[in-house]
């Protein structure tokens, strides 16, 4: 099936609050994930896997570090002189005066841009969740049942139901209710534990998605949100369909992450260290692309043996490059590019961001650390809650350290250190 009538929008726009303070300084998509990777790399890769050439980013807060990652990372693979398009949008005010009011607005004030690709299908996507999904298979479904919006539906614990829009569907597939984040759910037919919701992928018709958002465009009361709005308004007047979610991850079970708390974005990293993940990053026939600094590959320096000795190694670990673990200890962690360990040190359950020094004889466990921060020698983090917090660190209710790119050694002094 040929591409070239198909657009792809990606809305990456979101605060991602409940992320800070990994999104003090950057948006939600932005994040870094895995040590090598953003967030919104995998449903950039989702695209160019699928064969789809012609995308808009749609961007909004604190956009400088997506536009950065995008502009260094992704350009190259595609081609003006054959029509294929990569241009990050921001807002710009053509219809209105108001930042995006919801999703649905934010492709309404674009509605310019998609309407001069003259696309056939607009494929509309979210840039902050971790999956493998082969997008042209949801438009060929699309295109046989006729439909004029298909909504990609995942199978989901109905006690998460408050975080998703919740569909029910006749034998065909045909959506024939949609209720935005209820308390109370409509579960799967014969299954009371699962509820079929929006993974917040869709697919329109494109002159059908113009004339909805333009309608939509006018109601005083409306949210201007894709889920609240839009798809409630035309189950019951069109053909709107969902289209069960296939994963290309080859696993038993599909993978899906929403990635939008600090415990779920640590448990969804940590799964990538264990001896199986869930996640198949290593995957050559779906191959995840991304911004790859010109660095030197992980190095591991120091095997002395005794009672005091330095050894330099990661056991159960990602190390990427530029890393280097001299004479410390890191187990079940994310190294990500040039992070430094320095001698005596130990790292546990954790994940470092790009520059991360962890000085001699520091402990480190259960942490997420951002960009560049410098953790002196001998300090501790991750064992004492009422410390970290004092510290002006984030934690977790289920105890994970987070320090900002502003919380680092001018935060600490030696004395407060706790050297072994």
């Amino acid at each position: 099936m040929e591409t070239d009538g198909i657009l792809s929008v990606i809305l990456a726009g979101g605060k991602g609050t409940r992320l800070e303070p990994l999104t003090r300084d950057r948006a939600k998509p932005a994040v870094p994930f895995g040590g090598a990777y953003r967030i919104i790399d995998f449903t950039l890769s989702n695209c160019l896997n699928s064969g789809f050439r012609k995308i808009l980013v749609l961007t909004q807060y604190k956009a400088m570090s997506l536009d950065r990652h995008i502009n260094l990372g992704w350009r190259h693979y595609f081609r003006h002189d054959l029509e294929e398009i990569l241009d990050i949008v921001p807002p710009q005010q053509r219809i209105d005066d108001n930042w995006y009011q919801g999703t649905a607005d934010a492709v309404y004030q674009n509605i310019y841009a998609l309407e001069k690709e003259r696309p056939e299908y607009v494929v509309v996507l979210a840039g902050d969740h971790i999956y493998k999904m082969n997008y042209m298979n949801l438009v060929r479904y699309h295109q046989e049942k006729q439909a004029d919006l298909t909504v990609a539906a995942l199978r989901v614990d109905a006690k998460e139901s408050r975080h998703f829009g919740v569909m029910a569907i006749d034998l065909d597939g045909k959506i024939i209710g949609f209720d935005e984040k209820p308390q109370v759910p409509r579960t799967i037919p014969g299954d009371d534990q699962h509820i079929l919701a929006s993974m917040g992928v869709y697919v329109f018709t494109a002159r059908f998605m113009f004339e909805q958002l333009c309608k939509d465009a006018t109601r005083k009361d409306s949210a201007h949100d894709f889920g609240k709005d839009i798809i409630p308004s035309v189950i019951d007047s069109h053909r709107v369909y969902a289209y069960p979610f296939r994963d290309e991850n080859q696993k038993t079970d599909a993978y899906w992450r929403d990635v939008g708390t600090l415990d779920a974005y640590f448990e969804a990293n940590m799964d990538l260290v264990s001896v199986d993940p869930q996640l198949n990053i290593y995957d050559e026939r779906w191959p995840l692309r991304t911004y790859q600094p010109n660095c030197p590959p992980p190095k591991f320096v120091f095997a002395e043996e005794g009672d005091n000795s330095r050894q330099g190694r990661a056991l159960d670990s990602v190390a990427c490059s530029g890393s280097i673990v001299s004479g410390g200890t890191v187990l079940r962690s994310i190294l990500g590019p040039n992070v430094r360990i320095n001698s005596f040190s130990r790292v546990e359950d954790s994940i470092l961001f790009e520059g991360v020094n962890i000085g001699r004889h520091a402990k480190v466990r259960r942490a997420i650390i951002d960009k560049g921060v410098q953790i002196p020698p001998g300090t501790q983090i991750g064992f004492n809650r009422e410390e970290d917090l004092a510290r002006g660190f984030t934690v977790t209710d289920s105890g994970i350290a987070v320090i900002a790119k502003a919380d680092g050694v001018e935060h600490f002094s030696l004395s407060e250190a706790a050297v072994p």
